[in-house]
């Protein structure tokens, strides 16, 4: 009898548990202010949490991500997943592991021997503190967080060749889609990023690090096997190496986010390709963008935005000339110091204090919310 009612008990738990995640439990996604790097926290209906990159290093983002974790009730990472080995995505990882532990990596496997930005030393240490906790990352591998279904789609330039719920389709994007010369990429790293579709429920969302342009069509085309998504994260920061229409009109996103800085990312050619997306609803951004002047979203979806004479500037100054420096030259973004480093084409661009973030909170039955942390203005989309 007593293991009959024990059994009851643990039943009538487990059916209130699953009842309450379904009534009121959300997946809540952090898009962390990384200054034009990427960091992004899911924390899952269960509780459970993944990260996706690091930002930079130094204090800056270090601290930002550390504040993010703990506002969020997170005290260990369940999962690291680093889409590539560039610093403005693993720079604060090793700091980050001192503060909280680290249960399973993810990620691509060797960088790309071509790449000249990969620090030795960084994969050196890396390679030491994931031993035995490392999983590299094939396409149609699922990572396991509860009540969520990962995929990985995309890893060390191969691609998901099975088609996921949802997709299967012919796209027709790739009609007009040419490949582009990337022989001469010095970051070829990018191209192997480790990317997946994460579904809770009918939500669903894409992050794809930084894939480029070619990686994109060898994943899109002919067959879109990955369907459309809610929410997709701007594949390398809105940069025009990526985000290809074969890639963004065929995902249809009813949201996208930017993960840009003030003059890294965010390029005119990324607002176009995302504007003539079919269904896309709105663009929400991690910064104003220097480089897009005019064609930035409205100020209630940026998420860090310049002061008033800043911005004026950038606006009325002559536009640079090609091959020149300004807000679109090579003094644009980040300048010739790295990633979101001042540059010459301007005012130097200083890191936003206090940093604002975007959040998503999403339900099972698709909906969700995103809210802009800078100015509390929240936007609810139904299923």
């Amino acid at each position: 009898m007593r293991s009959v009612i024990a059994a009851l008990v643990l039943l009538t738990a487990s059916c209130v548990g699953a009842a309450a995640e379904g009534a009121g439990a959300t997946l809540d996604i952090y898009y962390i202010d990384t200054e034009g790097g990427q960091s992004t926290l899911f924390v899952g209906p269960t509780g459970e949490s993944l990260l996706v990159d690091t930002g930079n290093a130094g204090e800056r983002d270090l601290s930002r991500i550390a504040e993010t974790l703990r506002s969020a009730g997170v005290s260990r990472i369940d999962h690291m997943w680093t889409t590539h080995f560039h610093g403005d995505h693993v720079g604060a990882l090793v700091e980050l592991a001192r503060q909280f532990p680290i249960q399973h990596f993810h990620d691509h496997g060797t960088p790309n021997p071509k790449d000249r930005i990969v620090s030795a030393a960084f994969i050196t240490t890396y390679t030491e503190l994931s031993q035995g906790k490392r999983n590299i990352e094939k396409p149609g591998d699922k990572l396991k967080m509860g009540g969520l279904d990962i995929t990985t789609v995309a890893s060390a330039n191969q691609f998901i060749r099975k088609n996921l719920k949802g997709g299967g389709q012919t796209n027709p994007a790739c009609t007009q889609a040419q490949p582009v010369d990337e022989s001469a990429y010095f970051d070829p790293d990018n191209g192997e990023s480790a990317g997946f579709v994460l579904a809770y429920g009918r939500f669903r969302t894409a992050d794809l690090g930084d894939l480029t342009w070619n990686g994109e069509l060898d994943l899109m085309c002919p067959v879109n096997r990955i369907g459309k998504v809610d929410v997709y994260l701007t594949s390398h920061h809105g940069l025009a190496k990526s985000g290809s229409p074969a890639l963004v009109h065929a995902l249809q996103p009813r949201v996208a986010v930017m993960n840009n800085g003030t003059r890294k990312g965010g390029d005119t050619n990324a607002f176009r390709v995302l504007f003539a997306s079919p269904g896309l609803e709105d663009l929400w951004q991690l910064h104003w963008s220097w480089n897009a002047g005019l064609e930035n979203s409205p100020a209630m979806f940026i998420a860090n935005v310049d002061d008033n004479a800043t911005i004026a500037g950038v606006l009325t100054q002559p536009a640079a000339a090609p091959g020149g420096r300004g807000p679109g030259g090579p003094g644009g973004p980040g300048g010739p110091g790295g990633p979101g480093g001042p540059g010459p084409g301007g005012p130097g661009a200083a890191a936003h204090s206090p940093a604002y973030l975007i959040k998503v909170s999403a339900r099972q039955d698709g909906t969700f919310t995103v809210t802009n942390t800078r100015n509390g203005f929240s936007k609810t989309y139904r299923p």
